[in-house]
């Protein structure tokens, strides 16, 4: 277990799931990856902000944290595909209710800016 996951179990559950899903891009990538799997490359593609070392990065704590599967497979070239685990599948509802809430926002504030011009 990760030390900051470690670390966030002495406050409470809250804590934990931001350290496990708090970070650069992974919300977004667990949002992608609940369309089912994904190659690194369709991942990138798919969050085109993230630079590759950190979309690396980020999917090695999803997976050390148990939330997304890593499937390398013995070939030339090296094919490697992430998917969510059940784990990982238990945060769908979450995911969808933030996604839900990030639009509703966002036309909230485009409401509003535009409304005060």
């Amino acid at each position: 277990m990760r030390l900051p996951v470690q670390r966030a179990m002495e406050v409470c559950p809250v804590e934990v799931a931001v350290s496990v899903v708090g970070g650069t891009w992974k919300l977004t990538v667990i949002k992608h990856l609940m369309e089912g799997r994904q190659r690194f490359g369709e991942l990138s593609r798919l969050v085109p902000l993230a630079n590759r070392k950190t979309l690396t990065r980020q999917l090695r704590e999803l997976e050390e944290d148990g939330v997304v599967h890593r499937e390398a497979y013995p070939q030339v070239p090296p094919k490697v595909e992430y998917s969510l685990t059940a784990l990982g599948q238990e945060l769908v509802p979450v995911i969808e209710a933030m996604n839900s809430w990030g639009g509703h926002y966002s036309s909230h504030q485009g409401s509003a800016a535009g409304g005060s011009q």
